[in-house]
């Protein structure tokens, strides 16, 4: 979509199944038929919120989306970009640029929890497919986006719905580097804030979470 100069902002792409699936850094993201996977593209204006920020309104789409198929589910968020059943993965979000050009890409386990190295996994608690999801979440989207728009501070109705603020984490900033702390909630424009254990800030603008230390 990103490429396409036929798609216009609130379109979109929603594929039965992938063979190609990604998430974040690369890596492989198992894509069974009957789960969702579903892109949208938006379109930067010269005033719009800082891009990075368009992560916080991609995540509370899908929490709210995932909360109205399955209304007795435990869901929270997990920074940057992970929806949880639990403590276990049940999907997640991945945003892409180029120019003014962003493709929000959402997943989401409706009908199997993949099997992924080194991660638990889960499925949604519903018997909703892939097709009554989507308008689901393309409107949950809609809401949000125009919310991150008015540039609405979306941070705290995002951390309403992730876990809680004191929670021990463990950030990958890098291949090399595992920084361990606690959560101390989001900046303004997303990025985390992580208390270390000299009492220290830390602004962490990438990396993979994990829930607890070590």
């Amino acid at each position: 979509m990103l490429a396409d100069t036929d798609a216009f902002e609130g379109d979109w792409l929603v594929a039965q199944s992938q063979s190609a699936g990604r998430g974040r850094q690369g890596r492989q993201w198992q894509s069974p038929a009957g789960n969702f996977h579903g892109s949208t593209l938006v379109i930067l204006s010269p005033d719009a919120p800082p891009a990075p920020s368009l992560s916080l309104a991609s995540g509370l789409a899908l929490i709210d989306a995932a909360q109205t198929a399955a209304p007795d589910a435990r869901l929270s968020l997990k920074w940057p970009n992970d929806l949880l059943s639990g403590t276990v993965k049940l999907g997640g979000i991945l945003l892409e640029r180029m120019g003014d050009r962003v493709v929000a890409g959402f997943g989401i386990n409706l009908a199997e929890a993949p099997t992924l190295e080194g991660r638990a996994t889960a499925a949604l608690p519903s018997q909703i497919t892939p097709q009554a999801f989507a308008p689901l979440i393309a409107a949950a989207f809609a809401r949000t986006l125009q919310a991150w728009r008015s540039k609405a501070s979306l941070v705290e109705p995002w951390l309403a719905r992730a876990h809680p603020l004191g929670a021990p984490l463990t950030v990958h900033a890098s291949p090399g580097e595992q920084v361990t702390g606690t959560f101390d909630g989001l900046e303004p424009n997303g990025a985390l804030r992580l208390c270390l254990a000299d009492g220290s800030l830390r602004v962490m603008h990438a990396g993979d979470v994990s829930l607890g230390q070590g």
